[in-house]
């Protein structure tokens, strides 16, 4: 076992899935959070561009994945003061390190979608 690895990171060797692979697959894996962050990925955006690039999300249900995408550290938010005030949101570090993931799973999805 390497150094720093515990018994629950070798788990998808033994009897049981990784609980860190398990926790990141059920927060990206909510209805429309994957959609969300791909569309962060192409950068900031106000809640209205978001609305327009992930069609059928309710403006409720894109408040609540936001604010959960913001409590798990991979988005934030940026308020402009003024009238009207203007909020931007856009992934941080952490968020910006699931790009790679997301492309390649992008590109799984295109192939996938060609041959069924």
């Amino acid at each position: 076992m390497e150094a720093g690895s515990s018994t629950q990171d070798q788990a998808v060797e033994g009897n049981g899935v990784c609980p860190h692979f398990h926790a990141a697959i059920e927060l990206i894996g909510k209805r429309w959070t994957g959609a969300i962050l791909c569309s962060l990925s192409e950068g900031p955006q106000r809640f209205g561009e978001l609305t327009r690039t992930v069609p059928g999300l309710s403006d409720r249900l894109l408040s609540q994945r936001l604010r959960e995408l913001e409590d798990e550290g991979l988005v934030e938010r940026e308020v402009e003061p003024g009238t009207p005030v203007r909020v931007t949101y856009s992934l941080t570090q952490k968020g910006a390190e699931l790009r790679p993931a997301l492309d390649e799973l992008k590109r799984w999805a295109k192939s996938w979608h060609r041959s069924a």
